[in-house]
């Protein structure tokens, strides 16, 4: 009865023979796995509190007539500790999973905005109507919670220590020169339709952010595996490629918040979350597929449910985004870690600093 399940697990843990994942390069460990999800789950739920308590603080002062600047509050800069701490949790996060694992747990965001709204609207509610106006939120977070629990469970279990050689191998390799190839042809292709055209539809708008999101993620987790690695003593710094990869990373997160910037003037902030986690998930996943050979050696159960749990985590993400309301005393930031291919880089739009009309699109803290 034993013999079974241990030549199972055997079997799983058997490196695959790739040429460009060669026997002894790469490891196979849950632990890893688990470690990296629950910085990413700690990360995603620390800054949505963040997020949370910020908007509060900015809601308060436009409420009183307290002459005090958001920035000379304790609360404001309690925010802004734990939206740091919670990035520092994300970003590590790379260093230890899969691509492909972290990329979508950005979706614990978005549950931990919704219940946080809910807790924050201090709005009487008979339970008959609570239930009427909440149902989508409450299915939308279950939905969420069921499809992280399958990423978890079937995500990718490949590690390959990020070191120089190995980053450099991948950065060549045909596979990712001719996605790269597509990709800035179908990016060029977008801006121009974008800037020439006026086409200011949220999809094309958002896949330019999908788009350069894509490498930022696949940039970071270099950078993450590279100082994770230095930091253990096997020093990465001297590599060019480090740096290379630091300023890609840099420069793509730029210019994805100039593009969210001026998505989040045109739409909703709900819609952005949902189009934008959709988008981005699904080819953050295909970069790091690409790249990193996420999915190398997985049978085709494991990959068939992986993409079952995207997909429920999507039809989650929407649901919730979907009951969204505008006039509501308090309304939950949507953190751009929904759209989990953005660097940390917290830009604050100031177009109704110290008014009454909150859109809940003053500010976006913005990840990858």
């Amino acid at each position: 009865m034993d013999r079974a399940p241990s030549a199972a697990l055997q079997l799983r843990q058997l490196p695959p023979t790739s040429s460009a994942h060669p026997v002894g390069e790469v490891s196979f460990s849950y632990k890893e796995n688990l470690i990296g999800a629950l910085l990413a789950i700690f990360g995603h739920l620390v800054v949505s509190i963040a997020l949370n308590l910020q908007k509060y603080c900015h809601i308060r002062l436009a409420g009183s007539k307290d002459p005090r600047a958001y920035f000379k509050t304790k609360t404001w800069w309690l925010g802004l500790f734990l939206m740091l701490l919670g990035e520092l949790g994300v970003f590590a996060s790379y260093a230890f999973a899969p691509l492909s694992l972290i990329v979508p747990l950005s979706a614990v965001s978005v549950i931990a905005s919704a219940i946080i709204g809910i807790i924050f609207i201090k709005e009487k509610w008979k339970p008959k109507d609570f239930l009427r106006r909440y149902v989508l939120s409450f299915v939308g977070c279950g939905l969420a919670i069921v499809g992280t629990y399958l990423l978890v469970t079937f995500a990718p279990n490949s590690h390959e220590k990020m070191t120089g050689e190995n980053i450099t191998k991948h950065l060549v390799s045909w596979p990712f020169l001719l996605y790269m190839l597509v990709e800035i042809v179908l990016f060029c292709l977008l801006l121009y339709f974008y800037k020439e055209k006026n086409a200011n539809n949220i999809i094309v708008i958002l896949l330019l952010v999908a788009l350069l999101g894509s490498m930022t993620v696949v940039t970071v987790k270099a950078v993450a595996g590279m100082l994770v690695l230095s930091i253990q003593g096997n020093l990465q710094l001297d590599y060019p490629i480090f740096y290379v990869m630091f300023v890609c990373m840099v420069a793509t997160a730029v210019y994805q918040a100039a593009f969210l910037s001026q998505a989040s003037q045109m739409y909703d902030s709900s819609l952005i979350a949902s189009v934008g986690y959709i988008l981005s998930t699904t080819i953050a996943i295909t970069a790091g597929a690409v790249f990193y050979l996420d999915f190398i050696g997985e049978d085709a159960l494991h990959i068939c449910m992986f993409a079952l749990g995207c997909l429920i985590a999507f039809l989650g993400v929407f649901l919730i985004t979907r009951n969204r309301k505008k006039a509501i005393p308090f309304e939950p930031y949507i953190s751009m870690d929904a759209m989990p291919d953005l660097l940390l880089l917290d830009f604050h739009m100031n177009r109704l600093p110290h008014e009454w009309a909150f859109t809940g699109m003053e500010s976006y803290n913005v990840w990858t």
